[in-house]
């Protein structure tokens, strides 16, 4: 299972040069290009349609931490007389070794699209059954059958994002959006001490490749791996950022003025800043041609949940559009419901006017790149670098 869900590192991978391709083929990769129809568990069947939540259930929920509504969870709660539990973790690596061993049974997790294939191929995930999910309706056309899960049938779309640059203006001496490279600033000796990278591994080792013009954010090219494994000690060596995912609060805070940043948590931010702080010295850079990192989290049924049914009702619940109003309030993330207008969120307040680069639209799913689940060899070699940079750090 371990080496099904984090493949091992191959030392030819790093030692090669040039533009040599690695894949070892034995994983069915699902992309814009290649979309995926799931074959359904025979282990974990959909469940019947037509049922209720026991009252006095449990539905136990694995996420990230401050990443749902408490009062969403609340009103849930006693809608339906189902007590929620809220599990969390760090990143997403940590999440899936936790959820293989079966250790604890979720009921829901919250997982990027790219995990998709790994948890089929290993038999973790309960195929949804759609008469539970009306809501659906109220989506984004393009998530109603997404190429990462033809049909839908294991998840349903969470929230939208875009991946760029955030800073507090009176923490930072220049305008990071009028910089010829804006990446620059992560390498920048000038910045040392007071900048932070997102404790993700593909999403901070892909800020090496868009510095450098390098679109491929999936890349398996020797030579492309390379610059990266050298490209992050070299920005360790000048500015030693932090390592977090807690952009939301420390950046507010004041801890360091300038972050790698997901739009949800730039435009969080804005409920963590001392009272003295005004929200208009909040920023937030993400390329205006829209060539930058876009993504979006799932809600999927993990087959060792006890509680399908219930599972079931909450995420057609966080579907509603009233409900996914009050949750974007909350968290930041903006939901992909036709509901919420990408070009009136300034005015209908979801968003601070300084934070309008925030705002995620449909087109950018379409020119952004996207942060796809990898070749096992070629995921190796991703994490290998990885592991040389954390233990530099």
């Amino acid at each position: 299972m371990g080496a099904g869900l984090l493949a091992p590192a191959t030392a030819s991978l790093l030692a090669a040069c040039g533009d040599q391709l690695y894949t070892s083929g034995s994983l069915v990769l699902a992309s814009p290009d290649n979309p995926v129809r799931w074959p359904l568990s025979t282990t974990h069947p959909q469940i019947e349609p037509g049922q209720m939540p026991r009252p006095g259930s449990t539905l136990r929920l694995y996420n990230y931490a401050d990443y749902l509504a408490p009062g969403v969870i609340k009103d849930f709660e006693e809608e339906y007389d189902v007590k929620v539990v809220v599990s969390t973790f760090n990143d997403t690596d940590e999440a899936l070794t936790k959820i293989a061993t079966g250790a604890v049974s979720f009921d829901i997790y919250f997982p990027s699209y790219d995990q998709i294939g790994k948890m089929v191929a290993a038999d973790l995930l309960r195929p949804l059954t759609p008469g539970y999910l009306p809501n659906v309706s109220a989506l984004w056309d393009q998530f109603r059958s997404p190429w990462y899960d033809v049909d839908a049938r294991y998840s349903v779309p969470y929230s939208t994002y875009s991946t760029g640059i955030g800073w507090r203006t009176d923490l930072v001496d220049v305008d990071i959006a009028t910089l010829d490279n804006p990446y620059d600033v992560f390498w920048d000796p000038a910045n040392r001490g007071n900048v932070a990278v997102i404790d993700d591994w593909h999403t901070t080792m892909s800020l090496v490749l868009l510095r450098n013009g390098i679109s491929d954010v999936n890349s398996g090219k020797a030579r492309d791996l390379e610059t990266i494994r050298l490209q992050l000690l070299e920005m360790q060596d000048a500015t030693d950022p932090k390592v977090t995912v807690q952009m939301y609060n420390d950046l507010p805070s004041g801890q360091y003025g300038i972050s790698m940043m997901w739009s949800g948590d730039i435009v969080n931010a804005q409920y963590y800043l001392p009272e003295d702080v005004p929200v208009d010295l909040l920023r937030y850079w993400f390329p205006s041609d829209g060539r930058g990192m876009v993504d979006n989290d799932l809600m999927v049924l993990l087959g060792s949940g006890e509680n399908p049914v219930a599972a079931h009702h909450f995420v057609n619940y966080l579907l509603d559009p009233e409900v996914a109003a009050k949750n974007f309030f909350y968290i930041g993330y903006q939901p992909p419901q036709r509901s919420i207008d990408p070009e009136r969120v300034v005015a209908d307040g979801y968003v601070p006017a300084n934070l309008g680069t925030a705002a995620v639209r449909p087109i950018d799913f379409t020119r952004g790149f996207r942060l796809l689940e990898l070749d096992p060899v070629v995921d190796g070699g991703w994490h290998s670098i990885c592991q040389e940079y954390k233990a530099n750090g």
